[in-house]
């Protein structure tokens, strides 16, 4: 017999019983549910946040198998909102959970942030349109906004907050020439130190062209580490935040750790230089 007090009285201590309750009534919304975006859902759904939005239009396949917890052989061609929404559910059979299995558009992403206390973006990397779409509407309805990028073998954070600089006034997406000029600033913005570049033995297979990187499960599960921290941090009202233009990249590779700042976002001259090297570097 399922209790929720039994389920996650492992979490007492880090937080009070009080606040264990906070969490049980609050709502996270993710857009995507492969790679960070599964991790996501079970980090937060272990971590006793009671209900939850999730959407993604795609299902597994084999290749997702290096880094996406719910892909398994018995999960093959399956709705990966529908496995996520069963593995949720078989964590805490009491959360209320509403699926977008379509994806997100104009038509409903009021719907899928309706009531939502904090989005967890999770949406693939090339899925630009629907990132700033949904970011977009959260600065409208006042939501805290946390990414974490699966670099490498580490991490790279970044959190938007309703009263501090937003997600075009960092990526400065706006005059931008092409899609490929728009993933450049992404990467960059996401990523100023740069801590994975060096250890990239094939790079071939970071293909802007074909919209494919490669990616490890450490990585993912850093991010979902990283970014449910962040959650718990904002629900509860505790704990300090890094907000954008600051950011946090770990890698376990390099055993490095940077807390990055960059004024005005990719405004800012330095992260003029990189775009320009990266244009020729990763563009070529």
């Amino acid at each position: 017999m399922f209790n929720y007090e039994d389920a996650f009285s492992r979490n007492i201590g880090w937080v009070t019983e009080a606040e264990q309750q906070v969490l049980r009534g609050k709502r996270v919304a993710m857009a995507g549910a492969g790679g960070v975006g599964s991790e996501h859902i079970v980090t937060l759904a272990r971590l006793g946040v009671g209900a939850f939005n999730i959407s993604d239009f795609d299902e597994y396949e084999v290749h997702n198998f290096n880094r996406q917890a719910g892909a398994f052989m018995s999960t093959v061609n399956q709705p990966k909102v529908e496995v996520m929404e069963r593995v949720c559910r078989d964590i805490n059979p009491e959360a209320d959970i509403k699926v977008f299995g379509e994806g997100i558009f104009e038509h409903n992403v009021d719907a899928f942030l309706e009531g939502v206390d904090v989005y967890v973006d999770s949406l693939d990397f090339f899925a630009l349109d629907a990132r700033k779409l949904v970011f977009r509407k959260c600065k409208e309805k006042r939501i805290p906004v946390v990414t974490a990028a699966p670099l490498g073998m580490g991490c790279a954070f970044l959190c938007f907050m309703p009263d501090g600089m937003d997600y075009e006034e960092y990526f400065c997406f706006e005059g931008c020439k092409d899609e490929n000029e728009q993933y450049l600033k992404f990467l960059i913005g996401l990523s100023p130190a740069m801590l994975q570049r060096p250890y990239l033995v094939d790079p071939s297979r970071a293909d802007f062209h074909a919209k494919k990187g490669p990616s490890t499960p450490m990585a993912v599960k850093m991010c979902a580490g990283i970014a449910g921290t962040y959650v718990l941090k904002i629900l509860l009202g505790r704990g300090d935040l890094v907000c954008a233009p600051y950011g946090l990249h770990f890698d376990a590779y390099r055993n490095r750790f940077k807390k990055t700042w960059r004024p005005m976002g990719n405004r800012n001259p330095l992260q003029k230089i990189v775009f320009q090297i990266a244009k020729k570097v990763v563009l070529k």
